[in-house]
């Protein structure tokens, strides 16, 4: 038993139309890759209850679609020129190969009816435009290692692919369930799904060996689906007809510790190649630390101290603060930290809160004035505030001085509350 061409396309719908039963795929969806034929009488315009194909029997293909003629799972007669077809008991399987070729031939030969006598036959449709919008998603980071940040790195990556049957017959017999009437894309999809992601990582690891950077990754859409080809097509093709057609990446997301160390390598290159950013960022941190200290009065002399040190640090690595034309007013540490811990400047005295005062109480907060520093000058000349002259190391004079309770004395001690001289 096979099929006859009666009409092709619509070269004779007006004799298509004299037909009172046709069969026709049944609702093909673009998630439908495999469906049964019903029997369509028009004359009442419904489906039949009985589709089992008889002798004389009209089918109907349309454009992208594989018509299977199946007795008892085994294909009978097949077609992938869409027209219409008259089911005739007397010939012998036609084998309207279509766009396939003679390849088709060949799985026949390995799948067809074994000779019996057919008794019950019905019609199947495969889809043959491309499948879409197949979702998937990595179970688990892949690794990825980038010569340019000489790191192993690892990412997830999301997104939808397709694919296209490109052997019906052998698609059918592979991948199609026995008994089945209809089959979505989704059905037979979780082994496939994961051939697809081992075949993912395998091009993104090969990618990685091409020395694509992982931040290109994403824009290698295109690339991608090329080398999930090359990886599955062969496989697919031979073991079950159908091949990918495209990889979209909806997202490329990378773990935690990846993301951190190409922060990290990103900003290093930034500050080395840009030296006025690394000008900004040191301008930014100092200003930050002289605003921190300035606001801990109990630290702020050992925060300026630590800043001052920072800044001889900087400047004994990047050749002197010149080069990083950092404003005077930051160079002079001394003079800011006196303003931060409340020491004498000119024209009065900057208490620890800000606020600059001439007399001997702070007119904001009411903290006392510091004391005066006492001056004394040496026998060689050189005028000095400490104990012991700067110049020649001799101590200072034992004059009369004055306690903090009021007396004047000569000695050591003071003789009116003891207490020692400063």
């Amino acid at each position: 038993m096979g099929i006859i061409k009666a009409i092709t396309g619509a070269v004779g719908q007006a004799f298509a139309d004299t037909w009172q039963e046709v069969f026709e795929p049944n609702d093909m969806g673009e998630r439908t890759v495999f469906t049964n034929g019903v029997l369509i009488r028009k004359g009442q315009n419904v489906k039949g209850t009985d589709n089992t194909v008889s002798n004389g029997s009209v089918i109907h293909v349309y454009d992208n679609q594989m018509m299977l003629l199946v007795d008892g799972g085994k294909v009978v007669d097949y077609t992938a020129e869409p027209g219409y077809y008259t089911v005739s008991d007397s010939s012998m399987p036609s084998l309207f190969n279509g766009e396939f070729g003679d390849s088709l031939k060949e799985v026949f030969n390995r799948i067809k009816f074994g000779g019996e006598t057919p008794v019950v036959q019905k019609v199947y449709y495969i889809n043959l435009q491309e499948i879409k919008g197949i979702k998937f998603g990595t179970r688990n980071p892949i690794n990825y290692f980038d010569s340019f940040y000489n790191a192993e790195l690892f990412l997830r990556a999301h997104g939808t692919y397709s694919v296209k049957i490109t052997n019906p017959l052998q698609f059918y017999a592979e991948a199609i369930p026995r008994n089945a009437e209809r089959v979505e894309i989704e059905q037979i999809n979780e082994q496939y799904l994961n051939e697809f992601l081992q075949a993912l990582q395998a091009a993104i690891n090969q990618m990685s060996a091409d020395g694509t950077r992982i931040s290109h990754v994403t824009s290698k859409a295109l690339e991608l689906g090329k080398y999930m080809a090359n990886i599955l097509d062969e496989e697919w093709s031979k073991m079950r007809g159908m091949e990918i057609q495209a990889v979209g990446l909806a997202s490329i997301s990378y773990d935690e510790e990846s993301q951190r160390l190409i922060n990290m390598r990103n900003e290093g290159a930034m500050l080395g190649t840009d030296f006025n950013v690394l000008r900004g960022m040191a301008i930014k941190n100092i200003t930050e630390g002289v605003r921190d200290a300035g606001s801990n009065s109990a630290g702020a002399m050992n925060a300026f101290m630590g800043v001052g040190m920072g800044l001889n640090n900087m400047n004994a690595t990047l050749g002197g603060l010149n080069s990083l034309q950092i404003p005077n007013d930051m160079q002079n540490m001394n003079v800011t930290a006196g303003m931060a811990t409340g020491q004498t400047v000119a024209n009065g005295w900057s208490c620890a809160c800000g606020q600059t005062n001439s007399g001997k109480f702070c007119s904001n907060c009411g903290t006392p004035a510091p004391a005066p520093k006492k001056v004394w000058t040496c026998e060689c000349g050189q005028a000095n505030e400490g104990k012991f002259c700067s110049n020649c190391g001799k101590p200072a004079p034992m004059g009369p001085w004055t306690c903090t309770c009021g007396a004047v004395n000569e000695g050591k001690f003071c003789s009116n509350c003891g207490k020692a001289r400063e």
